[in-house]
C-alpha cells in the first residue's frame, strides 16, 4: 500500500514539473469579468461588441462617424478600472491623430459616434495593450476611456 501511495505521489510530482506554462495566457475571461463587475459598481448601461469591447454612448454625435483611416481630433481621459488616470488632454487641448495607428480598442469604438459624440470605452487588454506595460498601464491591463470626438476627415 505504502508502496502504491509513493509511486502515485511520484507520479503527480513529474507531471507537475514537466507541465509547461502559457508564457501568453488568454485574459478574456478575467478581463470580462473585471469589466462587468465594474460596469455593475458603475451603474452603467453598457454595450459589447464580439470582440469583448464594452462601450457607453453618452452622446451620439453627428450621422456621419469616422472610419479607420481618418484623422481625429478628441478630448479623453484614460484610466485604469480602480481609477488610476494614466493619460488625458489637457483642457482646451484636443489631440489629433489617426485611428490607424492607436490601439484596437479605439479603432473598433470611436467609429460607433459623429463629431460631437462622447463615449466610454471599456476596453479588455487584448484590445489595449495586451501583456506590455506602457507608461501607467500595467501589463493585461483593462484600461477605460471617456472620449469626446471634436472633429474628424476621413
Amino acid at each position: 500500500m505504502f508502496r502504491r501511495i509513493l509511486t502515485f505521489s511520484l507520479i503527480l510530482i513529474v507531471a507537475a514539473a514537466c507541465k509547461k506554462t502559457d508564457p501568453n495566457p488568454d485574459f478574456s475571461a478575467i478581463d470580462k469579468q473585471l469589466i462587468e463587475e465594474y460596469i455593475t459598481v458603475k451603474k452603467l448601461t453598457a454595450q459589447s461588441t464580439s470582440s469583448g469591447l464594452y462601450y457607453v454612448i453618452t452622446t451620439p454625435g453627428e450621422s456621419v462617424h469616422p472610419a479607420i483611416n481618418s484623422s481625429v481630433t478628441a478630448y479623453y481621459k484614460g484610466y485604469l478600472a480602480d481609477g488610476t488616470i494614466f493619460d488625458q488632454t489637457a483642457t482646451g487641448k484636443p489631440a489629433t491623430f489617426s485611428l490607424s495607428g492607436v490601439i484596437a480598442g479605439w479603432q473598433e469604438g470611436l467609429p460607433l459616434i459623429g463629431k460631437g459624440g462622447k463615449i466610454k470605452l471599456l476596453i479588455p487588454s487584448a484590445l489595449g495593450y495586451g501583456n506590455m506595460a506602457t507608461g501607467r498601464i500595467p501589463r493585461n491591463s483593462v484600461i477605460i476611456f471617456d472620449i469626446e470626438l471634436v472633429s474628424f476627415t476621413n
